[in-house]
């Protein structure tokens, strides 16, 4: 494995004020921006709530220099980036992740629309419709609420008990002096000495430092400002509040003067609060039968205030039940703090903090730099975590429980004594099930001949790799089983984290999926730990059924987005038994993808899949069937808001309706958000992507609204459709070369992040695609011509086989109510 870079940014301030953090980090695929400023929500006027949110919202409708159809937005999209912004108390944060060439486009129009936005009085009315739409679905979101009503106990002086979103009622535009606020808190906040811009990528740090110094120039000169100090968070005498709705207990706990260091200091103690390993406060409600779940986390931390809060999932109804779990959390932390300086917990915290890091994507770098966070408790953070405790707890416990006991190390963190060996698969047999070697994948014209497939698609000396593996059920799975086995790999899932694997266990359908992806080194382990829970659970696991979590329901786009996802999975009417889970990985058939991944770590993988349930399968990934109807899926939950999902698939498999579709979608996105979004005005939850589902490529439309039917919402994306030959004929000869070059740049493996590498070619396996499919798009895409995707855009209004979820029920003909 190569070495690392130094985890430290090189940090410099320009002569106009500007904080600058540049992260060379030569093994990502893409570069990201993060621009933080020191203004948010508590810093806007108190007489006009919501403008520092309205701001965010106007900056991003284009410039005199960049109009909207040329500005950020458009560029990211055009470049298959992610970019968003979002308003906190304190910061506003805008954030955005390109390949390496788009970088220089992307910080201009950045830099612009934060230093010259038009704020034209008209945009801003359009503007202000869309955060309404956005402040109703907030009012009407159970877990927005929830999280809202968790500041109730605080004092009424404190901002955090204000209102902050913004709506057509708290933003009066008519008037001079909302006006005159909003350009005053644009003149004093967004200048260079209220700014850190930090950039994070594989270009020379040289290369990041001129492109920070070119166009952060372009930002106005200024010093930074002290934001106001806030009132105190509780009334005098006061240290903690809790409330009690059904079996959940939220614990809250206010801080006042903590010194320098306290924002790791918490997240050090929330680290250990929540951990889920033996002798642990969760343990000890779990083995109590108090609680199910715990999760420690700060809420709020500004200049020496915090608020930490802990949510706890109760296991029972018991009136007594609250007071015994605020019992036991004083008398752990009596026994926390009583471990001196925590030598042990701090070794491991560095650890943990660290390692995801290697294979964290360019923009949680980007954003983990511009707030300057800290992944180690230092000095400073030491005795920031005793004043924390201190405050408390203000009198010492030194008779606490002796059940208590430090967490055991993270086995996944640390290198195994011997590592694998290099070279291919050992004694390569039958008993394999379908291992194959890079050896053996040498020839890409011939057919796959294996289960689990190695692709080469990507190098295999980088940090990171991915599997993926699927196993097809000879029959439903009975009831909850899945549930049950999902909750069992929760404890191993934290620790696969914090060693810098992502593990992900999903059903759909007729399959259950393993998912692991993330540091080479860790991931044969993590699978072994993984494929043993799942087929041997303890017998605990059969004991009584985990009480389900206290989650609130999403909004019902984001419902929809689960659903669509996931897909419905057959289910057996009786529960689980030991004979059932053996039959079923028994009889299962199971196949794979492996990428990223070298003959060491192949040769450690292999002995662990010796041992894998079912039986190797190279017949599972059949090219899905078209189909000429239209299918509408009613979705229970919330309908005070209308929600829609329609996905258009290719009419065929073949790579030039995929190829074409994909630039279809790609040039969809701005005029669809613009036509629906800002000129309609349905809502703020509007959007267009290619996406993927069993093998099939479609374009994916998604739109709430608070005010328009769902009859109404399908009429408007119909019409768009319509008309969608038409505007791409508007398009002059310049446009189409460079969209064609961007889409195609995305598909080029040396540019591919792994994690979305996997997912197309795991999508491509599905659908029958050759192995080097991203070579074949890529090269499709170069082919098309305007007049092939103009084609494409008139069979895409007369192709069948769409699928629409919505929150509502089918209008009938010409949908078909999905069974």
């Amino acid at each position: 494995m190569p070495a690392l870079n130094h985890p430290l940014p090189h940090l410099q301030t320009l002569a106009n004020g500007l904080r600058v953090s540049l992260r060379h980090a030569p093994h990502l695929k893409r570069c990201a921006a993060a621009l933080r400023v020191c203004a948010g929500s508590h810093d806007a006027p108190p007489a006009w709530p919501g403008l520092a949110h309205f701001l965010e919202h106007l900056l991003f409708l284009g410039t005199e220099r960049f109009p909207v159809e040329q500005g950020l937005m458009a560029h990211v999209r055009n470049q298959g980036g992610q970019l968003n912004a979002k308003t906190c108390e304190r910061a506003t944060e805008f954030f955005f992740e390109l390949p390496p060439s788009a970088l220089a486009a992307g910080l201009e129009r950045l830099c612009d629309m934060l230093a010259h936005p038009r704020l034209d009085l008209d945009d801003q009315r359009r503007e202000r419709e869309v955060l309404h739409a956005e402040f109703i679905a907030w009012s009407r979101d159970q877990a927005a609420q929830r999280q809202f009503a968790l500041f109730d106990g605080l004092s009424g002086a404190h901002p955090l008990r204000a209102f902050h979103a913004g709506n057509r009622y708290s933003l009066n535009l008519a008037s001079r002096g909302f006006q005159q606020g909003l350009q005053q808190f644009h003149r004093e906040y967004y200048q260079a000495g209220q700014m850190t811009l930090s950039l994070v990528g594989p270009q020379p740090l040289e290369e990041l430092r001129a492109l920070a110094e070119r166009y952060g120039a372009t930002l106005a000169r200024g010093q930074h400002l002290d934001q106001r100090r806030p009132p105190a968070l509780l009334p005098c005498g006061t240290r903690s509040y809790q409330q009690l709705e059904a079996q959940r207990l939220d614990l809250l706990f206010a801080f006042e003067q903590l010194p320098e260091g306290a924002a790791p200091a918490l997240d050090f103690l929330c680290t250990w609060l929540q951990s889920a390993k033996p002798g642990g406060l969760l343990a000890g409600l779990q083995q109590r039968q108090l609680a199910q779940s715990l999760k420690a986390q700060t809420l709020y931390e500004f200049a020496g205030q915090a608020l930490l809060h802990l949510q706890v999932n109760l296991s029972t109804r018991a009136a007594t039940a609250a007071a015994q779990v605020s019992e036991l959390v004083g008398d752990w932390l009596g026994f926390f703090r009583a471990q001196g300086d925590w030598p042990e917990l701090r070794e491991e915290y560095a650890l943990l903090r660290q390692r995801p890091l290697q294979v964290a994507s360019a923009l949680a770098l980007a954003q983990r730099d511009s707030r300057q966070t800290v992944d180690e408790l230092n000095e400073q953070g030491i005795a920031a975590l005793k004043a924390v405790l201190a405050q408390l707890q203000p009198q010492v416990v030194d008779n606490f429980s002796s059940e208590w006991h430090l967490p055991a190390a993270n086995p996944f963190l640390r290198s195994p004594a011997e590592a694998p060996r290099a070279g291919l698969i050992r004694g390569q047999t039958s008993a394999h099930r379908g291992l194959r070697t890079f050896a053996q994948d040498r020839s890409r014209s011939r057919r796959e001949t294996s289960a689990l497939h190695l692709s080469q698609a990507l190098p295999t000396d980088g940090h990171d790799g991915a599997l993926i593996l699927r196993w097809r059920l000879a029959s439903p799975a009975p009831a909850g089983l899945h549930e049950r086995l999902l909750h069992s790999l929760a404890p191993l899932r934290s620790d696969a984290a914090q060693a810098g694997v992502q593990l992900s266990f999903a059903s759909a359908g007729e399959d259950w999926m393993l998912t692991l992806s993330g540091l080479q080194q860790p991931l044969p382990a993590v699978l072994q730990q993984a494929l043993k829970q799942l087929t041997q659970p303890a017998d605990s696991f059969w004991q009584e059924n985990p009480a389900p979590l206290d989650e609130a329901p999403l909004m019902p786009i984001r419902q929809l987005l689960r659903a669509f996802s996931e897909q419905p999975q057959a289910v057996g009417s009786r529960s689980a038994q030991v004979s059932d889970l053996q039959a079923l990985w028994a009889d299962a058939h199971w196949d794979g993808l492996a990428l990223g991944l070298p003959a060491g770590i192949q040769e450690a993988l292999g002995r662990v899949l010796q041992r894998m349930p079912g039986t190797a399968d190279v017949g599972l990934c059949q090219p899905p069937a078209a189909e000429a109807s239209r299918r509408w899926q009613s979705l229970p939950g919330d309908a005070g808001e209308q929600a829609l999902l329609l996905f258009c698939p290719t009419p065929g498999p073949n790579l030039a309706d995929e190829a074409a579709w994909r630039l279809l979608g790609q040039l969809c996105q701005t005029p669809f958000y613009q036509r629906l979004r800002v000129e309609l005005q349905l809502g703020y939850a509007v959007f267009s992507a290619v996406r993927q589902r069993n093998g099939q490529t479609g374009l994916l439309f998604g739109v709430q609204s608070p005010s328009a039917t769902l009859s109404e919402i399908l009429q408007h994306v119909e019409q768009f459709l319509q008309q969608l030959p038409e505007y791409l004929r508007t398009l002059d000869e310049a446009f189409w070369n460079q969209q064609r070059q961007a889409l195609a740049q995305q598909f080029q493996a040396s540019l591919l992040p792994l994690e979305q590498a996997a997912q197309w070619l795991w999508q491509a396996k599905l659908a029958g695609h050759p192995s080097d499919y991203l070579t074949q798009l890529h090269a499709s895409i170069l082919a098309l011509t305007p007049d092939a995707v103009i084609q494409a855009a008139r069979v895409l209004q007369a192709a069948g086989g769409w699928t629409l979820l919505a929150n509502g029920p089918c209008p009938g003909a010409p949908w078909q109510e999905a069974q």
